[in-house]
Parts: C-alpha cells; sequence; structure tokens
C-alpha cells in the first residue's frame, strides 16, 4: 500500500473517530502530495516514488521541529504542543529515528570513506552521511555530529 493510499484510508478513519487534529495533519499530508503529483505530471509521471512521498513527510516534520522551536522561543507553549502533536503523527509515517550513536556510527564510516579530517570537509561528508540516513535522522542533529567529529 502505497503512503497516498494510506493516508486516505486514515482520513476515513479520522472522519470516523471525529479526531480532528489527526485529520487536519493527514489531509495537509495528502495536500502537499497531491501539489508535488501535479508538478511532476509535466514531466510525463502520474505519482510520487516511495521515496518523494517519504521526503514530503520529512519536510513537513522538519517544519513542525522549526515552528515548535519559534513558538517556544516566542513564549506560545499553546501553539507549540499542537505543533508537537502534529510532528507525532508525521512520525508514524517515518521510519524509525536512529540513536545517536547509529547515526555517529554512519558518520564515522563516512568520515573514513571519503577522508574527511577538517571542518573544511564537512560538506563532502553531510551529503553521502544524509543520503545513508535518509529518513532515519534529523538533518540538523547528523550535522552536530559531523561538526563535533570534524573538530577534533
Amino acid at each position: 500500500m502505497s503512503l497516498k493510499d494510506r493516508i486516505s484510508e486514515e482520513i476515513k478513519t479520522a472522519m470516523k473517530a471525529k479526531d480532528k487534529l489527526r485529520l487536519e495533519t493527514v489531509r495537509g499530508i495528502k495536500k502537499v502530495i497531491l501539489e508535488k503529483e501535479s508538478e511532476i505530471r509535466g514531466k510525463g509521471r502520474d505519482e510520487l516514488t516511495e521515496e518523494e512521498e517519504l521526503a514530503v513527510v520529512m519536510q513537513l516534520a522538519k517544519q513542525r521541529r522549526d515552528s515548535i522551536k519559534q513558538f517556544t522561543d516566542a513564549g506560545r507553549e499553546e501553539l507549540a504542543d499542537k505543533e508537537a502533536k502534529e510532528l507525532e503523527i508525521l512520525e508514524e509515517y517515518l521510519p524509525a529515528q536512529l540513536s545517536d550513536a547509529d547515526i555517529e556510527a554512519a558518520v564515522d564510516e563516512v568520515i573514513a570513506q571519503v577522508g574527511a579530517t577538517s571542518p573544511r570537509d564537512m560538506g563532502k561528508v553531510m551529503g553521502p552521511v544524509m543520503q545513508k540516513l535518509k529518513g532515519q535522522a534529523d538533518g540538523g542533529k547528523v550535522q552536530s555530529i559531523v561538526k563535533s567529529k570534524l573538530a577534533g
């Protein structure tokens, strides 16, 4: 079952359960997927690949994390709480997130592969690490681990 089909089923379930927040969040995912599909129709394709659908959900989750931080910094806890609940729903559609130790192991492996030795090599490391961990780790967390590893 594709993510789009799963989302359609979730919308029905949320409507029946009268779960307003879940319904709103899941409809938001479907909306973005449909928008992306309309963009690619001009390129001769009708549907997104699973990887592209995953990228949509990852982007929405990143937006929620950014919003939570901004709302918290502004003292708007009620809005931060709503965004956090939406993030929990979005994370149900993402692969399980790796632990810091697993991320560090992947970073060490890529650093060894590319021969990175200093912070100037950050770009050489980030691309392959993010490709390897696609959807399994937050980019900000990966970036901070790479920085600490390359700093010494």
